[in-house]
């Protein structure tokens, strides 16, 4: 097989493995099968001699996911660099909308369940944005839509991604251990300095030592207090370009067809509440309504604003109904929301459990949805397209 045709390099595979996960592990959860899965990912494993001991659950969520986050990472600094957001003029329209599918999915979020304080801090989940999984439904269903969306999108995304990252860091760090953190901050500089070195040498060598370096950094931030996975973050935006780029391609397929889909099992992996509809927590709720209606509206209406304030003249970036459309795919939340969900209500699993399928249920409205206007809008465009022929 060639690399080109691999399909977990593309968008539309990985996509589906991972919403497969995703409904395997609630399925398996609320079957005979839950006491013994939940067995094993709740079994400990310690690194001896440090103060690393986290449930396989944890492991997956901490540490395979902060591979994810190098991937991430590195797209990011592309896309500053040389990519869709490297200047002002770019990154103006897509940074808008995105400060609008951030702010209002909180305001929505703040509105249902805000009075609550034990509900409150779940205002972070619904703000953020699958990069693989929008692209992917944008790939399935949006055949024929001009190359304009798909930027916007990936734009869009990787704004919320940096919002959910800064999030993580900011929000989720308890009794910090600043030694650590400054260690793991010097493990940054050292794995820099050696990209750079295997940029010009090309020596495998040095890379090994970079593997081991950065597996230390990571265990530095996971001891300080502030999530693993902003390692990753680090470890991915500090790296020279070339070599970065070629980890990125390397870990690319065990990104999408390991890592994403055991981290949306083990996510998922939540037992359905035996309630009245009624009788579910207000963050279930807004989580629910936030992630498909907070998105639609906050990246259509600041996207709208955006192509207000452009100088006069100028051709708008994208058009509303398309607005709709990426506000749409915006509201498909699962890996980043699914992390913020664990991390939001770490100490309340039955409230964690319900913001879990909060998550779930909005992500589905959003695909649902995002399919039915995609799919429309491409139909026009090729409609557009047959008339001019």
């Amino acid at each position: 097989m060639r690399i080109s045709d691999n399909p977990l390099r593309g968008q539309q595979f990985p996509a589906a493995l991972l919403l497969i996960a995703a409904g395997l592990g609630l399925l398996l959860a609320n079957l005979p099968t839950h006491d013994a899965i939940a067995a094993v990912l709740d079994a400990h494993i310690a690194i001896p001699g440090t103060d690393l001991d986290l449930s396989i659950a944890h492991w997956v969520s901490d540490g395979l996911l902060a591979i994810f986050f190098i991937v991430v990472a590195i797209e990011l600094r592309h896309e500053l660099t040389h990519g869709e957001l490297d200047s002002p003029r770019k990154a103006l329209q897509p940074a808008i909308a995105a400060a609008g599918g951030v702010l209002v999915p909180i305001a929505v979020y703040l509105l249902i369940a805000g009075a609550d304080p034990a509900t409150s801090g779940g205002w972070p989940i619904p703000t953020a944005t699958d990069i693989a999984f929008a692209l992917g439904v944008l790939a399935m269903f949006g055949k024929g839509l001009p190359p304009a969306v798909r930027v916007f999108l990936l734009a869009l995304a990787i704004l919320d991604d940096i919002i959910g990252i800064v999030f993580i860091a900011v929000l989720f760090a308890h009794d910090v251990n600043w030694v650590m953190f400054a260690l793991a901050v010097v493990g940054v500089i050292v794995f820099a300095l050696l990209s750079r070195v295997v940029a010009k040498s090309g020596s495998a060598g040095i890379g090994v030592l970079m593997g081991v370096i950065g597996v230390v950094t990571w265990g530095l931030m996971a001891t300080s207090g502030i999530h693993a996975t902003i390692a990753g973050v680090l470890l991915g935006l500090f790296m020279s370009p070339a070599p970065a780029e070629k980890l990125r391609h390397g870990l690319e397929p065990t990104v999408n067809g390991v890592i994403l889909p055991v981290f949306a099992f083990v996510a998922a992996f939540v037992v359905i509440p035996q309630v009245a509809p009624s009788e579910l927590s207000p963050a279930f709720w807004a989580i629910l309504i936030a992630l498909p209606v907070g998105k639609i509206i906050g990246i259509g209406l600041f996207g709208w604003i955006a192509m207000r304030i452009k100088p006069k003249g100028a051709a708008p970036a994208m058009v509303f109904p398309d607005l709709l459309a990426a506000g749409t795919l915006g509201g498909i939340g699962f890996t980043v929301s699914l992390l913020l969900a664990n991390l939001a209500f770490a100490e309340d699993r039955m409230l964690r459990d319900e913001a879990i399928l909060g998550v779930l249920g909005g992500s589905l409205i959003a695909l649902i949805l995002s399919g039915i206007i995609v799919s429309a809008r491409a139909r026009h465009y090729r409609v557009l397209a047959a008339a001019a022929e």
